[in-house]
């Protein structure tokens, strides 16, 4: 069991190794004024347009919501490596037949709750400052603070959730390493996690992450030391984890493979709760053949029955079909197995995946998923899309519905 001390001299040691990293580095200088500063930046502009037609297999009526998400802000030019940013953002209901609140997030109150009788779509409208960062950039490092987005890899434990119209931002100091050829050190401390759902929830987190690239993959090592501030309750989330990922030609193929493995423990910060721990397992493995991408996977979320091997900070949309059955890992644990293809056909990006899902601590079956998208960029700033997910439930014990949604999008960027 990790003890409160142990977790202060880990915090302790990750952040006076960085730190000293930082003072180390020189100061550039550059030849710019204050005015070329301010006057000489990039305006940030952009909308975007989604309908999401949800319908569940259970006593909710139908969901349609069609909503706007408008952003914009500004970034300066650099002076002297410095840089500031600020971006706001504004979701609106075009059509709100939906409730945008807590039956997926049961723990969330609702931003604006349309018809609570109808299936959720969890893009509430409103509006909030997205970033507001001050940044220093130099050739071996470059560190940001204020509010930000944060991912990192593959956005499996730490990401934006960019899927959503709101999507999730950290107020925080992040500081990144590339002194060092091939090897690259990312550390972050947050202060407080601003959810898709307009919440500011304060935390104590920090997060490490190292990566090396070696010729045949990149190597991650990351440790994620979570601890919510919000009640005081001292309730922590520790992952820790290894993963490599990498292609390599093979007889006129390119051959794609991924593994990865992380331990957790969780805290239950209450006097007399139980602790839980968990594991996480990752294998991918396929070949790209004349631009497609023949893939297969297995991901599995350990669960003992009393606990689920959990990812809160994740970009979750992108993982465990595209339904979003599972944001949530159930407390006998989740195993994914999964086939994806991935091409494009005259400029039209395509992709289809299969989903096997079952539990991790008894081998019920939960269910498969079947996700297809289209989409195209018709240049740098123009994109659109359809989406569709097809989740069919398993075993009735575990009260998950066949559920089928739909997304048309697109968006402009100015």
């Amino acid at each position: 069991m990790i003890t409160k001390q142990n977790r202060f001299a880990k915090k302790t040691v990750l952040a006076s190794a960085i730190s000293t990293a930082l003072f180390a580095i020189a100061m550039p200088t550059q030849a710019q004024s204050f005015t070329e500063f301010v006057q000489e930046g990039d305006v940030i502009a952009e909308v975007r347009v989604r309908s999401e037609n949800v319908r569940e297999d259970n006593d909710k009526d139908d969901a349609v919501a069609i909503t706007a998400r408008a952003r914009i802000g500004y970034e300066t030019a650099s002076l002297a490596g410095f840089q500031a940013l600020v971006e706001y953002d504004q979701v609106v209901a075009l059509q709100d037949e939906y409730h945008s609140g807590s039956s997926i997030y049961p723990s969330n109150p609702p931003v604006d709750a349309a018809d609570p009788g109808k299936s959720v779509v969890a893009d509430g409208a409103g509006g909030d400052f997205n970033r507001a960062q001050i940044s220093y950039t130099h050739e071996a490092a470059k560190a940001v603070l204020g509010r930000q987005r944060i991912i990192l890899d593959n956005a499996r434990f730490i990401g934006n959730v960019g899927w959503r119209q709101n999507e999730q931002t950290f107020d925080a100091f992040r500081a990144d390493l590339t002194a060092v050829e091939n090897l690259s050190a990312t550390y972050a401390y947050i202060n407080q996690r601003n959810t898709i759902k307009y919440e500011d929830l304060a935390v104590q987190d920090h997060l490490l992450n190292l990566g090396y690239t070696t010729p045949v993959g990149k190597v991650v090592t990351y440790a994620y030391i979570l601890e919510n501030d919000e009640k005081n309750d001292e309730s922590t989330n520790d992952t820790f984890g290894l993963s490599f990922k990498g292609k390599a030609p093979a007889g006129g193929v390119e051959m794609l493979y991924a593994v990865e493995y992380a331990t957790q423990t969780v805290n239950a910060g209450t006097t007399g709760a139980k602790d839980f721990d968990a594991d996480y397992i990752f294998l991918e493995g396929g070949v790209k053949v004349s631009g497609v991408s023949l893939l297969a996977g297995y991901e599995n979320l350990g669960g003992d029955g009393d606990y689920g091997f959990s990812t809160p900070y994740a970009t979750g949309h992108a993982f465990n079909g595209w339904a979003d059955v599972f944001l949530g890992t159930p407390a006998n644990g989740l195993n994914d197995v999964y086939a994806k293809v991935v091409g494009k056909v005259a400029g039209i990006k395509l992709v289809a995946t299969y989903h096997d899902f079952n539990s991790d601590k008894e081998g019920d079956n939960l269910g498969s998923e079947i996700d297809l998208l289209a989409s195209k960029k018709f240049n740098d700033n123009i994109s659109a899309g359809i989406k569709y997910a097809n989740y069919s439930a398993g075993d009735e014990a575990y009260a998950y519905v066949d559920t089928e949604k739909l997304w048309l999008f697109a968006e402009a960027k100015f």
